[in-house]
Order: C-alpha cells, then structure tokens, then sequence
C-alpha cells in the first residue's frame, strides 16, 4: 500500500488551518473533476461520513470516507483527524495532524496510505507519485491565506 507523507508550516493558527483543513466541501473544490458529498449532519464528528467524487459525465469514481478520529487543536495540543476510505475502487486511510509551531503559525502533516484495487503492488510507485501531486496542491490551496 503507498504511503504519502506531505508536511507544509503556514501562518495560519492551528484552528484556522483545522477549520480549512476539515472543511470537506472545500477539498472536492480544490481537486480536479472532484466534488464532496457530505452524507452526515454537521458538525464533524467521529462517524461524520462524506464521499469525494471524481470524474466527468458518467465515467465517475467514489471515494467514501468515514472520519474514525476526531481531535481538534486546542491551545498547544496538536489537532488529528483520520479517514477511513471505504471505497470500490480506493481503499486505506489518511490523517491530517496540525501541530502548533514554536514560531507562530503551525505545521501540517498529511499522511495517506491508499489501494487502487485492481492495480498491483508493480503500479505503488505510479499512484504514490500521482497522490502525492493531487494532495500536495490541495493542501497547499487550502492553506493560501
């Protein structure tokens, strides 16, 4: 299964990032061809379930998540929220962390470990590549201040 870690520090508070970081909606709009289908009442909470689909007309792919941890950054306490992708086509996990940085501001670290099913272990390389570029330009659209 790739594993992507991606890690930026912005200005923003740890509770601003968390709030554009945890805003479902938004990340559809910041990813191709993508929109977010929120399945569950606000707020977030453990349980809060959302799909991500991808794809144009009727040539489309679900990505159904289920948020399994929720803990919001409080004061210096690092913020964790997990997903679990409950998908046809894509399964695995991902959690985004946001810690408080000693400067101001904070970091945030993304990790995702994800399958293609259908696609060998040969093709890890090629969906841990093209991963990487999709969240790394989501997570740096969503931190632009």
């Amino acid at each position: 299964m790739p594993a992507i870690r991606i890690i930026r520090r912005t200005r923003l508070t740890p509770a601003r990032a968390w709030l554009r970081l945890t805003d479902w909606e938004r990340h559809g709009a910041e990813v191709p061809l993508t929109r977010t289908i929120i399945e569950t009442d606000p707020p977030t909470r453990v349980g809060t379930r959302f799909t991500a689909r991808t794809g144009v007309g009727r040539i489309t792919f679900d990505d159904p998540m289920e948020v399994t941890v929720w803990q919001p950054p409080e004061g210096v306490s690092t913020g964790l929220v997990r997903l679990v992708k409950h998908g046809r086509a894509v399964t695995g996990r991902a959690e985004i962390e946001v810690r408080p940085a000693p400067a101001g501001g904070c970091e945030v670290e993304w990790r995702e470990e994800l399958r293609v099913r259908g696609l060998g272990r040969l093709f890890d390389p090629l969906v841990a590549a093209a991963a990487r570029f999709l969240f790394a330009r989501a997570l740096d659209a969503l931190l632009r201040p």
